[in-house]
């Protein structure tokens, strides 16, 4: 396998605009992308941009009903076809099949470049549109671009892959497209469903009962769970079940609205407990599958002050020169985000000073979080062979 890794980019990928004040707004990519190019990441020497062809219907209907794919098309024109277009949190605009197909091809082409050793991670940050079902938008998303990868790697021969999801809110686009599939291991830390959209993720929401039990894991967390806790409870389900599981292959999503600055969300991690995340992935990989890991986008919505950074070094962790988080932000790329109009002050520096060190977790604690951890201990861990009351576990 090589040990390039592939970015996938093309500013096309900045037509998947819904208009207006819409929080999923594409500036959030061209940030990143600026900011990672003034820092230097983009030209690690290992590093190799490629331009995504947009998904074609043989794969998008891996994932969606033809159905659904002619009401997209049609959308602009008749924009009563349902199927969850024409909502508030799913406008209809102009080019968007197009651009939500070039999304999806993007994610497909990561996932191709690891599959075929020409790159041992490959990364699409404009990917990551998890909440998109079969037959309907949903969450700001058309097509469930990451799903789709996924069973583009089925189709290779795939007999375990696990999808891990980062993102503030569940994952249920991905776990609804392969909860009855025991060749896929979906994994989602979220906010608690009680408070957040889509109101889905329970730790009980463990597979199909009759082909799969055992294949989805949902972790949880309450309202304002910080860096160190989100890092205690990560560490106390994640790593064991990916180790029982040995994934051949791994698929991260990588939102990063769990951000204590998202407008939509109330968890309250830093970019510096983002970071550590991302490094825990990337250490998941090398140890569980060889480092074949497919890294997608995903939500976030700070704009200015949280996607920009947190993508940025998720982008230098991927290619294997993470960032000194003191490391001061260009003058030029703030003076960009003057320019532009965007009403958040930019940062200066690549960290935020958030505190990630953290306890191991252990059965006899009784924080909010701690119950959150134990409730998916016990729901999840017996299918895995693992005792839920274990800390070694």
């Amino acid at each position: 396998m090589s040990d390039s890794i592939a970015v996938v980019w093309d500013d096309a990928l900045l037509g998947y605009t819904m208009g207006g004040d819409h929080p999923l707004h594409p500036v959030r990519l061209d940030l990143t992308m600026r900011l990672a190019d003034s820092l230097g990441v983009l030209a690690t020497d290992r590093l190799e941009v490629l331009k995504p062809a947009p998904a074609d219907e043989g794969l998008l209907t891996l994932v969606h009903d033809p159905a659904y794919l002619e009401a997209v098309r049609r959308a602009p024109a008749d924009p009563g076809v349902g199927h969850g277009l024409g909502t508030a949190d799913n406008p209809i605009f102009e080019g968007m099949y197009d651009a939500a197909a070039l999304i999806t091809g993007g994610s497909v082409l990561a996932a191709r470049q690891v599959h075929e050793g020409r790159a041992q991670h490959a990364v699409n940050i404009s990917g990551g549109l998890h909440h998109a079902m079969r037959d309907a938008a949903s969450g700001f998303c058309v097509f469930n671009d990451a799903a789709i990868a996924i069973a583009w790697l089925l189709g290779r021969g795939y007999e375990r892959i696990a999808y891990v999801d980062l993102d503030v809110h569940h994952g249920d686009g991905v776990q609804a497209a392969f909860y009855d599939d025991p060749r896929v291991l979906t994994v989602s830390i979220h906010q608690t469903p009680l408070t957040l959209f889509p109101g889905t993720g329970f730790p009980e929401e463990t597979g199909d009962a009759d082909k799969a039990l055992g294949s989805a894991v949902n972790l949880a967390l309450p309202n304002g769970t910080d860096d160190s806790a989100w890092l205690r409870a990560f560490t106390a389900v994640v790593p064991s079940v990916l180790r029982a599981f040995q994934p051949q292959i791994l698929v991260t999503q990588c939102g990063c609205d769990a951000h204590h600055e998202d407008p939509l969300a109330d968890l309250a991690l830093t970019v510096d407990g983002q970071r550590a995340s991302y490094r825990a992935m990337h250490e998941l990989a090398h140890e569980i599958c060889e480092g074949r890991w497919v890294v997608l986008g995903g939500g976030g919505y700070g704009l200015v002050r949280c996607v920009p950074r947190a993508w940025t070094h998720l982008l230098a962790e991927v290619a294997g020169a993470p960032l000194d988080p003191a490391t001061e932000i260009p003058e030029s790329w703030r003076e960009d985000v003057v320019r532009r109009g965007l009403r958040a002050r930019p940062p200066t520096h690549m960290t935020e000073g958030g505190y990630t060190g953290f306890s191991r977790w252990d059965p006899f604690t009784e924080s909010r979080v701690d119950r959150a951890v134990m409730r998916t201990r016990r729901a999840t861990f017996p299918y895995f062979g693992l005792d839920p009351d274990d800390p070694r576990d």
